[in-house]
């Protein structure tokens, strides 16, 4: 036996150095993941969307006659005072006539005359008519039924004169308004309380009906923030909900809190061309962060985050170590002595970065995050 060792002494190593390189090549490697840890925690759940800023009293200065408005001066972020004057207008009640209405007013005023004084003519013969009448029914020579029609006819004819003459006053009235309106006194337009300048919407002079638009006036240092809720989603949302503000600009998020809830929808088409129902929730600053949302402006962008549930120290697991097992309950492959472990587990909240873990996990616990179909139970793993 031990010359036949030494015999094939060589072979015999050739073959378990052959055998250990083949072992060496198919032993399977371990996998590269991700890996989480299980904390304890502040967590928030919320519904977040975008939304603006507006002044808590927007108030829209308009034109109070129809005429010719002086150019506005004032700029976007001035400051003006209660009764300050805005600008001036001269009131024109009607507008000014070309030549060729003159001319066409001017010939129907002549025709109008002349219906007048034709009827006045043919009452004031009619009335020596019916005095000549009157006396000879006195004497028994003339029909009472005919002088009750003689009357009649007066009465008609007296009627003639009085519309002949409103058409006269009315065609004098349109020939003689637009001269009388440029000599009026000028109408000043006045802020209606004290603020800044949101913007300035009619600028240039020129002439401008009434209840134009001119000037929007408002004080930027009391902003409220507007944000447009899917119904279903506004419905979860009460007053005094505490709302996060981020992207603002800032590099902190603002404090504030749900105002008030608006009692009816409105129709909005998104972007993809969806019909949606949406609400307005308004939302109000907090004091602590009165100085930062001062820097904010009428119609800025912002993000709220309307929290429904938090809690100071919940135990939570990132949810990309989440998954459906088989039986469609939720799991996570936990990091157990470089072995992939699969672990049915209760979860409760969830947010966008993390989920509340109610049993199957504890705190300290190594998960692995994204977990790939190429994973199973019991493989072999490294952290990356």
């Amino acid at each position: 036996m031990i010359a036949w060792l030494k015999r094939w002494r060589w072979a015999i190593l050739m073959g378990l150095l052959l055998l250990a390189g083949l072992a060496y090549a198919f032993w399977p490697e371990a996998l590269p993941v991700d890996t989480g840890t299980v904390s304890r925690g502040p967590m928030a759940v919320g519904i977040t969307d975008d939304g603006v800023t507006r002044a808590e009293d927007v108030y829209v200065i308009s034109a109070p006659v129809t005429g010719y408005l002086s150019r506005i001066e004032l700029e976007p972020g001035d400051s003006v005072a209660r009764g300050a004057l805005i600008t001036q207008m001269s009131a024109r009640p009607s507008t000014p006539l070309d030549r060729r209405s003159q001319q066409e007013l001017a010939a129907m005023l002549a025709a109008a005359r002349a219906a007048q004084a034709g009827a006045a003519g043919t009452l004031a013969q009619s009335r020596r008519d019916l005095g000549r009448a009157a006396t000879l029914a006195e004497r028994g020579f003339y029909p009472r039924s005919r002088l009750e029609s003689d009357r009649t006819r007066i009465a008609t004819e007296e009627l003639l004169v009085r519309q002949a003459g409103a058409e006269v006053a009315r065609i004098e009235a349109l020939l003689a308004a637009p001269g009388a309106s440029a000599n009026g006194p000028p109408v000043p337009v006045r802020a209606p309380r004290s603020g800044s300048v949101l913007s300035v919407i009619t600028e240039s002079e020129g002439v401008i009906a009434e209840g134009t638009a001119l000037v929007t006036i408002g004080d930027p240092r009391r902003i409220e923030a507007v944000v447009d809720l899917l119904s279903r989603d506004a419905v979860q949302v009460k007053p005094g909900d505490r709302v996060e503000i981020t992207q603002w600009g800032g590099p902190k998020p603002l404090m504030a809190r749900v105002q008030r809830i608006e009692p009816f929808g409105k129709l909005k088409i998104s972007a993809l061309g969806i019909e949606e129902q949406r609400v307005n929730v308004i939302i109000a600053f907090d004091a602590a962060s009165f100085a930062d949302a001062a820097r904010l402006g009428h119609g800025y962008q912002i993000e709220a985050m309307i929290v429904l549930w938090s809690s100071p120290d919940a135990l939570r697991v990132p949810i990309g170590a989440l998954f459906r097992n088989a039986a469609g309950n939720w799991s996570v492959f936990a990091a157990d002595n470089g072995r992939a472990r699969q672990q049915e587990i209760q979860i409760d909240h969830i947010n966008d970065d993390y989920a509340e873990v109610r049993t199957g996990l504890s705190e300290g616990d190594k998960v692995v995050l994204n977990p790939g179909t190429a994973l199973t139970e019991g493989a072999r793993i490294k952290p990356r």
